[in-house]
């Protein structure tokens, strides 16, 4: 499976950008798919994922109420909605996943497949 991200930026606190990512290959397989970031310095983070299966979503509680996950399971594509983007949200952000459809994926060893990343900025 080979994920491709896009859609990152820079922009002001309180605007919006939305990511996109495709998985291609063996897409059909995949059970979850799932946004991590990373800021410079700190470690790869949760930020939100969809499950294939029953379309079940969750959040890191940090964005909660901000960014929304969904997805075209058609198009092996997941989307993540960010609004009210602050600036502690700059980070590169990556696409994930994974073969498995457990309700409880939402660490980074727990992805097989990764996407190279696509940084957003936000500036206040």
């Amino acid at each position: 499976v080979q994920l491709q991200a896009s859609g990152g930026g820079s922009v002001q606190a309180g605007e919006s950008l939305r990511l996109s990512c495709v998985a291609s290959g063996s897409a059909f397989s995949v059970g979850v798919m799932a946004w991590f970031r990373q800021a410079p310095g700190k470690e790869r983070e949760f930020v939100s994922r969809i499950r294939w299966g029953d379309a079940s979503t969750s959040y890191a509680d940090s964005v909660k109420g901000r960014f929304t996950i969904s997805g075209d399971r058609a198009k092996y594509m997941v989307f993540l909605q960010m609004n009210s983007l602050k600036p502690e949200d700059t980070a590169v952000y990556y696409c994930a996943a994974v073969l498995g459809s457990g309700p409880y994926y939402v660490r980074p060893a727990q992805y097989t497949y990764w996407g190279q990343g696509t940084l957003v900025t936000v500036s206040s």
